[in-house]
């Protein structure tokens, strides 16, 4: 859609679903309220549907503002068929900016909730203005409401996951009660849910209990359920991926290199780097300059008989700025240096500049899934 405080906005397909959906079901809701609209309900639902997201980029915008403004970088705002998503990149440095960073969505929420019920108060009631008003006012209260249930992937989660860090000083705690929490929470909605729409329907009309509706709330129910499950195994595995990423050192994964000219044979190459224990090759010019790095995969695919005719040369790959990786890097900045600059093989070098070796990128993901294995 365009860039907000910087950052991109985009619109997922699946939210065109939605908004049929809503159209579909706000103008059924029309019908019986103002039936004077015939065909044109929809296009009045679809202008509440918008207006609606629109409600909901708000929302997010709320989470971007407060994660720029604690210098967290955040790669885009998506809206989707449940709501919207502020994709944060980092972490909270703390557990109060944590709070502070899940709470201001739900308090802007109830603000837009606050500033509708002011507009609908000169507005004249069963007209589409008041309608449209008041049934922004209630999505409103109900987003904020549900993004305050205490557990994650909900902002209330992330504010009772800050709770619990700031208790035990762990931000590991914080997230496995919060997942918990979330978790019980996707039970409660798939039981409770269907349970309490069939107890109001009980009050109207009996008959309702056995319609479509109750089909209609059960699959919503399952859908929520789903949804805060997954999203909360998903934060649990996203905690441990923190937990061990320190693990990651350029300095521990490098493999020790030796340097060959361009027009060096495979085959003596080779019998080099076996000779100094070496597991990669790193071209270099007249100078000692590195110009290039000998791809592990060009090698393999190179017959054993026709190694002594191959120049490493032709192995290569020409070596650009983002493929020298600082031997100090570790953790989430190593992977983001790789991730900048995707390749199979990067040169390590010292900060002085001397070459340290050559770090493979099969060899982090090795390390990656290893280290993820391990309990916490």
């Amino acid at each position: 859609m365009g860039r907000l405080f910087g950052v991109p906005v985009y619109v997922a397909p699946s939210w065109f679903l939605v908004a049929a959906l809503i159209t579909w079901v706000f103008g059924g809701q029309l019908d019986r309220v103002l039936p004077e609209l015939g065909a044109a309900r929809y296009l009045v639902s679809l202008f509440f549907a918008v207006a609606f997201y629109a409600s909901v980029l708000v929302h997010e915008l709320a989470h971007t503002v407060a994660a720029l403004r604690f210098k967290l970088p955040v790669r885009r705002i998506q809206l989707q068929f449940f709501g919207g998503v502020s994709e944060i990149e980092k972490e909270a440095e703390t557990p109060g900016r944590e709070f502070v960073l899940a709470f201001v969505g739900p308090l802007l929420s109830l603000v837009l909730g606050g500033v509708f019920y002011l507009a609908l108060q000169p507005v004249e009631p069963g007209t589409v203005p008041g309608v449209l008003l008041a049934g922004l006012m209630i999505s409103n209260l109900i987003v904020a409401a549900f993004n305050l249930l205490p557990g994650l992937p909900l902002d209330g989660g992330r504010m009772l996951r800050a709770v619990v860090w700031k208790l035990t000083g762990k931000p590991m705690s914080g997230t496995i009660a919060a997942a918990w929490v979330g978790r019980a929470l996707a039970v409660s909605v798939l039981i409770g849910l269907p349970l309490l729409t069939q107890s109001g329907a009980l009050g109207a009309d009996a008959v309702d209990n056995v319609g479509m509706d109750t089909v209609m709330d059960a699959l919503l129910a399952a859908i929520l359920a789903a949804i805060i499950w997954t999203g909360a195994g998903n934060s649990l595995r996203m905690a441990r991926l923190r937990e061990h990423l320190p693990e990651l050192r350029a300095r521990n994964l490098t493999r020790r290199a030796v340097p060959v000219a361009a027009d060096t044979p495979l085959s003596e190459a080779l019998r080099r780097a076996n000779a100094a224990g070496a597991r990669a090759l790193v071209v270099v010019d007249g100078h000692g300059t590195p110009v290039s790095l000998v791809r592990e995969a060009a090698i393999v695919g190179v017959p054993e008989h026709r190694r002594p005719w191959v120049a490493v040369s032709g192995l290569a790959q020409e070596l650009t700025d983002g493929m020298r990786v600082s031997a100090e890097l570790s953790g989430e900045e190593l992977l983001d240096a790789l991730r900048a600059t995707p390749a199979t093989e990067y040169l390590v070098v010292e900060d002085t500049g001397e070459i340290y070796g050559v770090l493979s990128a099969a060899d982090v993901e090795r390390a990656f899934v290893k280290a993820m294995a391990r309990p916490s």
